[in-house]
């Protein structure tokens, strides 16, 4: 672990700990520090932090996704891309952007990673040159990608990204892609029916936060 590095500036800071842009010798990273998690969440924080490192072992290499730098237990580094959220850089009528995101996500799911909280725009990046790339690995799941169960998620996935299509691109939707939009898995209702209600009350009743889905902060 770099021990000289120098925070740049605070990204992000909630009850599983607190994300900053930092910079060493090497240039800018992201941290994802653990130290100040209350001592009855460190054990889900912890959790979750290790299967994002797990997750980016699975992507090193890929292009658009950050790149494990280092995991010690408390402290997760990883690469810094230049950019901005879905939701702060709208890609309107960019029908290139929707097309490249979803040959990353084959790219991803052919690894045997679905990503898993794709619906949050926050997760989607426009990098600087107006291309895509995907970020928050904390819910991702690790498998064969041949089985039934990751081509189920990567289904939902792929379904995500058509929503925010259907929402900045409209007019480029696909009769297929609709189809797609339509069938609903077992898998979401599923979450609809029992674990939205579950997230939303730990989230918003104990730990007092709400990430509006993840669309940045609400007028």
């Amino acid at each position: 672990m770099h021990s000289d590095a120098t925070e740049v500036s605070a990204l992000k800071a909630d009850s599983f700990g607190r994300i900053a842009l930092m910079r060493d010798a090497s240039g800018l990273f992201v941290r994802r520090d653990l130290v100040h998690v209350p001592l009855w969440l460190r054990l889900p924080a912890w959790y979750l932090a290790r299967r994002e490192a797990r997750a980016l072992q699975r992507v090193d290499g890929l292009p658009a996704t950050p790149q494990l730098l280092r995991w010690d237990g408390r402290r997760l580094d990883r690469s810094y891309m230049a950019g901005a959220a879905m939701y702060q850089r709208p890609p309107r009528d960019d029908l290139a952007y929707f097309q490249q995101a979803r040959r990353l996500l084959q790219r991803l799911h052919r690894r045997g990673l679905a990503h898993n909280d794709l619906a949050k725009e926050a997760n989607w990046l426009v990098l600087e040159d107006g291309t895509p790339a995907i970020i928050d690995f904390q819910l991702a799941t690790r498998g064969d990608p041949r089985s039934r169960w990751m081509r189920l998620l990567a289904r939902e996935d792929l379904r995500h990204l058509l929503k925010h299509k259907r929402t900045y691109c409209p007019d480029a939707i696909t009769p297929v892609e609709r189809r797609v939009l339509k069938r609903h898995s077992w898998l979401r209702e599923a979450w609809f029916a029992t674990g939205k209600p579950v997230y939303r009350f730990i989230t918003r009743r104990l730990l007092k936060w709400e990430d509006n889905e993840g669309q940045g902060p609400k007028p």
